[in-house]
């Protein structure tokens, strides 16, 4: 579907276009296997010379509709689900750096994804380093080696709430001669478009407010199309070089734009699989088709309730970007003016017990460790995800001891109000 239209029709209509006959509804292609009629249609498309669908594991129709999906959304020329957004980040950097390569990242990330680059993928003999989102551009250069392939960032960071300088962190990117890739899930495409500043590839948790429902986990990679890889072909020989597993073909020159996305569906998808399932991908279909309508409304609730806790004596802190007096108002203007997500961190006087009984006292809010759908929830770090840390070791991840993760939902801002006010009244 065109670009032309605005992202309220792409959530709608992209993706699927039915032809005469066909099912108005995107179908479920359950199926790990499809039918050809000669062996030379097959050969075909085992050596990458026509598109289409052979083996699930690589490509399947349910899954290539949503992604296209996915990629309208972000502006970009491709995208490729996988089976979470661990699976996302991990291919996302998998796909340019090999053993011996090394990539920057912000210090301000998932701590999922911490594990995964500063620990797993050490094991891969791929080494990172981590940088401050907020330091100045000197200061993150000088993390760039030789053998550097990659910058990484998260528009919002998962708990911590700091908002990215896209656009900073995208000029020091290319000054390197690397790709900027910007994991997108909290804000989203409705809310923030990293390709309109510069970033190169995109990543998203599907598991989050795409889906919207706590349905289906989920994840997905998405490329701009923008990043000359063969300008740079000496930091990129995968891309660049003859591919001898598909007969000497080279991605950058084959695919040209969609290079990025072919080789990480042909090589790492049909190496690695996490393939998302073609139930998981309809059902995040369903999900996409009311984001635009779901995040406004995530947005405003959660502005409603920090700016309630904001006001509140027995509140310590309130991190919200939304907030005039937030460290990262003003970013959150630039990149994200019409709202940022519906995550709010907090801390309440008297620490970590506190914490503790209040979560204890709420009622409608559930303890889950989910964030980012329709429902409210709160998580409690130090008693939970973090809970074998001690409170300094808190401190050095990141994360204090007194914080509190609310993700907002869509009920009624005046119903999550009066059960954090009434579990507030018992602490």
């Amino acid at each position: 579907m065109s670009k032309k239209f605005n992202p309220e029709t792409l959530c709608v209509q992209a993706g699927w276009t039915p032809k005469k006959g066909e099912p108005r509804v995107l179908p479920i292609y359950q199926s790990t296997t499809f039918k050809y009629d000669t062996s030379e249609q097959m050969a075909r498309l085992f050596d990458l010379e026509e598109s289409g669908y052979f083996y699930t594991r690589l490509q399947n129709p349910t899954n290539d509709a949503v992604a296209a999906k996915i990629a309208a959304l972000e502006g970009g020329v491709a995208a490729m689900l996988t089976a979470s957004g661990q699976a996302a980040n991990f291919y996302a950097i998998f796909n340019i750096c090999q053993a011996g390569d090394h990539f920057v990242c912000s210090s301000s990330i998932y701590g999922g994804t911490f594990n995964l680059f500063a620990v797993t993928l050490k094991k891969l003999g791929i080494e990172v380093t981590f940088v401050s989102p907020d330091a100045p551009d000197e200061e993150i250069e000088k993390a760039f080696q030789a053998n550097t392939k990659a910058l990484f960032g998260e528009s919002i960071s998962n708990p911590s709430l700091e908002v990215l300088d896209i656009e900073k962190f995208a000029r020091i990117a290319h000054k390197q001669g690397v790709p900027l890739i910007v994991d997108n899930t909290f804000p989203t495409p409705i809310n923030c478009r990293p390709f309109e500043w510069g970033a190169d590839i995109v990543v998203h948790s599907t598991t989050k407010y795409m889906d919207g429902h706590a349905t289906s986990v989920g994840g997905c990679i998405v490329d701009s199309g923008n990043f000359d890889w063969d300008a740079h072909a000496d930091k990129f020989p995968g891309l660049c070089t003859p591919d001898e597993s598909y007969h000497g073909l080279t991605y950058s020159k084959a695919f040209g734009k969609m290079a990025y996305i072919t080789k990480a569906t042909a090589q790492l998808m049909r190496d690695l699989g996490s393939t998302q399932s073609p139930q998981n991908a309809f059902l995040l279909n369903i999900g996409l088709e009311t984001l635009h309508l779901r995040m406004p409304q995530h947005c405003k609730n959660a502005l409603a309730v920090a700016t309630y806790l904001h006001n509140n004596d027995k509140v310590a802190w309130v991190n919200y970007c939304g907030l005039p007096d937030n460290k990262y108002y003003e970013l959150a203007q630039k990149y994200m003016p019409n709202g940022s997500c519906g995550v709010i961190s907090f801390g309440l006087k008297g620490g970590r017990e506190v914490s503790i009984r209040f979560m204890d006292a709420l009622q409608l809010v559930a303890i889950v460790t989910h964030v980012a759908d329709a429902r409210t929830c709160v998580l409690h770090p130090a008693s939970h995800t973090h809970r074998q840390l001690t409170d300094e070791q808190l401190l050095e991840a990141g994360v204090r001891p007194d914080l509190i993760r609310l993700s907002v939902g869509i009920e009624n801002a005046d119903d999550i109000i009066t059960d954090i006010e009434q579990a507030l009244e018992q602490i």
